[in-house]
């Protein structure tokens, strides 16, 4: 483990009545320590909540390419106090350029900025924005263990109790299911929902140095879709989107060559340029692409679900972990704003549901029309439109 989480891990949380001085507040149990749960503990502790988040992975690890920010997230990370050292951890622009398959530009399509003096969007490595968020949680407040699972846990109506995977146990106000695509959480409190399914389609990652014309998101129409995505001053990460018919296993030392094979004779000089340099199998981040929208509750009682584990959307338009963001301020909001936990997690998916819905639909209809399996759908509008909805307040 890295060092920062090793001393993260290690140091005492301050008192958790510190942020409001009313230590009535509701005890939260966050499960899941990614984006959306970090995020929401950051969030929860602003407004007096007291605590806890487990995460599973005792080595918390997160993959080492990068993530798109967009101008909402930016909106929503500003509202969460940590901008500063977020915006330092990244490569800020303004605007996306929509490509042909031959590197002919087809589209700039400038994005608005949301939070006064901050950029439109950033390009953030995984491993610096879990920095960010978990100093930041724990700095908060917020109590942090790993290693860690829920073996079973009851409402009785009154609060939850929870018996922990290394014996412990605790009983919670509410808990907050932020615990990924494919959650336990979920399964637990919706033993008949289906679980993601595959879309047909899979994504390759890696990291290149960036080439100093690529200030923005670059990306490039028809199959496989390519995009460009500025992390720093001297590095970029590129994903590819392929069909992959079968949902297939690769051998991990197999997967340069495979991802090389993919862009090789892509149309785009740019873009054939970068695959003599992946090089490292290592280094190659593969994953099925996979989508999922619970329709109904998102919650039971005082348990609810967050992030991936309601609405798992495919990266085509980049929100999937600003949806998670999102989600975390407006749980924090609704249970600051409700007495009754029950009422205020109902709430929360109220507000979230219309505007989730729209990006995993949207998400999935370029992503079907890459595959030929629905009409294409141009990069250029698609995008437009997108900021546009995400623009509107949360």
């Amino acid at each position: 483990m890295a060092n920062w989480k090793s001393d993260l891990v290690g140091q005492q949380a301050p008192d958790q009545s510190a942020a409001s001085g009313d230590s009535r507040k509701a005890s939260i149990l966050i499960i899941g320590a990614g984006i959306g749960g970090l995020s929401a503990a950051i969030a929860l502790r602003q407004k007096g909540f007291p605590v806890e988040i487990i995460e599973r992975d005792p080595e918390w690890s997160v993959y080492g390419v990068g993530i798109i920010q967009q101008a909402n997230v930016i909106r929503a990370v500003a509202e969460l106090g940590v901008i500063e050292d977020y915006v330092a951890s990244g490569f800020g622009f303004d605007h996306v350029k929509i490509f042909a398959p031959n590197g002919q530009e087809v589209a700039t399509v400038p994005t608005p900025k949301l939070a006064d003096g901050y950029p439109a969007n950033i390009g953030i490595g995984r491993q610096a924005l879990q920095r960010v968020l978990g100093e930041s949680a724990v700095k908060a407040g917020a109590r942090l263990k790993l290693g860690v699972t829920v073996d079973h846990f009851e409402d009785t109506g009154d609060a939850v109790d929870v018996t922990f995977s290394d014996g412990s146990t605790g009983r919670f106000d509410g808990v907050i299911g932020a615990d990924g695509v494919y959650s336990q959480t979920r399964k637990a409190l919706f033993p008949e929902l289906s679980g993601p399914e595959f879309t047909g389609q899979s994504v390759w990652r890696y990291n290149f140095r960036r080439p100093p014309e690529v200030e923005g998101l670059w990306v490039y129409n028809g199959s496989p879709g390519v995009g460009l995505v500025p992390m720093g001053e001297d590095i970029l990460y590129m994903y590819v989107t392929t069909a992959e018919p079968g949902n297939p296993r690769f051998d991990p030392d197999s997967l340069a060559g495979e991802m090389r094979a993919r862009i090789e004779n892509h149309p785009s000089p740019l873009v054939r340029g970068f695959a003599e340099h992946i090089t490292d199998p290592a280094e190659v981040v593969y994953r099925p692409l996979e989508g999922l929208m619970v329709e109904g509750d998102w919650s039971k009682g005082r348990v609810a679900l967050m992030g991936d584990a309601v609405h798992a959307t495919t990266p085509h338009l980049g929100q999937g972990a600003g949806l998670a963001i999102e989600d975390a301020l407006v749980i924090a909001d609704e249970l600051s704003r409700h007495g009754d936990v029950a009422t205020a997690f109902k709430a929360f998916r109220d507000r979230r549901f219309k505007r989730c819905d729209y990006v995993v639909k949207s998400s999935l209809a370029i992503c079907m029309g890459q595959l030929g399996k629905g009409p294409l759908i141009d990069n250029s509008q698609a995008t437009g439109e997108m900021f546009q909805v995400v623009s509107e307040p949360i």
